[in-house]
């Protein structure tokens, strides 16, 4: 079999479906090749299901603290296969619905591995479809990425886990150690402290949660340890082994740590295998991830790459933006690079964390003269009436020299639902706007998103509260 297309999309995940979505609203003919399941890693083994067991802990955080709010309900317990139940079938339905998507913007999609040819050709084998050769005028990878594992931890699935096994335990572990302290681990640990296991978090790095400002560390930090998660910092591993209770963790320069699983959360590497980019003359870097410019355009002309395969913000909104561009860079529109520095980051842990742009640390030493503004979700109405009220909002301006601030540069915010205010953020941060143009703004009360407009008001030497 053989056919030709506009565009042929190698990987059905957010990147590639994205991508085929835009183009087939464009008028392109597109093709997608995917031999594992449509959605990708985000919808089965990453955002959706990990947010969902996240909202099972906050479900069960808030039954067994609703004496607190006058309801009697008694000690809950955990049923993790009703929960893996219901994790599963709004995965289910998310997964059909992508596919009545494309179906209906009527996406050709062939089930098999795709592995890049010549000429911008592209070979299917080993599934459904049977083999077929597509050829096209642009041919955009998307195939995604893979957990990285460590040295001396072999995974089982069982005692030695990684987020894909992790997201479909129905039995949690008394001990957990958590190798890695970015936004995947962090989540894990949340998760699993709330439902009742004891959690460590080693992180070889001197802090957890690079990226975000020193405050909202802090704050988090803080807010793990009085859920008694610990993390320790700047440790190295070494290994672990199986032993009688469960599995010893080895640490440099320290006691051995015995837990009952070991989670291993050091990131995700571009999946790239048999993709056959050294054939077609795709170049990529070091560490495997596909070389692209400003525009996702790889090595070999007219072909693209976009998503977790190439080295920028591995997130599945990072990859819809990018599989727009993408689409509107073929079709000659000139659309705008993406601005990686300052894209949305949400982490939903608990408290949550999101941020965009800047850091206090990183303004200063891009150049910038920095005016700040931190408010607390403390003195917070809303945060105060669902009970949560650890967190803050801090705000990084350009100081106009007296204090008080001009352009937005980036705003943090740690506590309830922050994963849900980041947008005003975003959109003054991206549309580079002024501390006095924000300011203007008027905030419905109550919400927890009285608190940006509170820092940011201050900014401009007036403070209300």
């Amino acid at each position: 079999m053989s056919s030709s297309h506009d565009v042929v999309v190698v990987g059905g995940g957010p990147g590639g479906y994205a991508a085929a979505l835009y183009g087939t609203a464009a008028g392109l003919d597109v093709a997608v090749v995917e031999k594992q399941k449509l959605g990708g890693t985000c919808l089965h083994v990453g955002c959706i299901p990990a947010k969902e067991l996240l909202e099972t802990a906050s479900v069960y955080r808030t039954v067994a603290h609703a004496d607190q709010f006058g309801i009697t309900s008694g000690s809950p317990s955990v049923d993790m296969g009703a929960a893996q139940a219901r994790k599963q079938k709004i995965v289910d339905q998310l997964h059909k619905g992508v596919g009545k998507l494309l179906e209906g913007r009527k996406v050709t999609v062939l089930d098999g591995w795709g592995s890049l040819g010549p000429d911008r050709s592209v070979t299917v084998s080993g599934g459904e479809s049977g083999d077929a050769t597509l050829t096209a005028e642009h041919v955009i990878l998307a195939t995604g990425s893979a957990p990285r594992t460590l040295p001396g931890f072999e995974v089982d699935g069982k005692q030695v886990l990684t987020s894909d096994e992790l997201l479909s335990i129905t039995e949690l572990p008394a001990r957990a150690a958590i190798i890695g302290g970015g936004a995947i681990g962090l989540e894990f640990a949340s998760l699993l402290a709330d439902l009742g296991s004891e959690v460590t978090v080693l992180e070889a790095l001197p802090r957890i949660l690079l990226g975000a400002d020193d405050d909202v560390v802090k704050m988090l930090t803080r807010a793990f340890k009085k859920r008694k998660i610990e993390i320790r910092t700047g440790v190295s591993v070494s290994g672990c082994r199986s032993t009688a209770d469960g599995v010893e963790l080895d640490i440099e320069g320290d006691e051995p740590l015995a837990v009952d699983a070991v989670v291993v959360c050091v990131g995700r590497r571009p999946y790239t295998d048999g993709l056959g980019l050294d054939a077609a003359g795709v170049e990529t870097d070091d560490e495997g991830y596909v070389v692209v410019d400003e525009y996702c355009q790889t090595t070999t002309p007219g072909v693209y790459a976009v998503g977790d395969v190439v080295r920028t913000p591995q997130l599945a909104h990072v990859a819809f933006a990018e599989a727009i561009m993408v689409v509107k860079h073929l079709l000659g529109e000139s659309p705008a690079p993406i601005d990686y520095g300052n894209v949305p980051w949400a982490i939903y842990c608990h408290p949550e964390v999101a941020f965009v742009g800047h850091t206090e640390a990183s303004a200063q030493e891009a150049g910038f003269e920095v005016a700040t503004s931190v408010h607390r979700f403390m003195g917070n109405g809303r945060a105060m009436i669902v009970g949560e009220t650890d967190g803050l909002v801090k705000v990084i301006a350009e100081s106009d020299g007296d204090g008080t601030g001009g352009r937005i540069l980036g705003v943090h915010m740690v506590g309830p639902w922050v994963t849900e205010q980041l947008g005003q953020g975003y959109l003054a941060v991206n549309w580079e706007a002024t501390v006095p143009e924000v300011a203007e703004f008027i905030q419905p009360h109550p919400t927890m998103s009285e608190l940006f407009g509170e820092s940011v008001l201050s900014l401009t030497g007036r403070a209300l509260h």
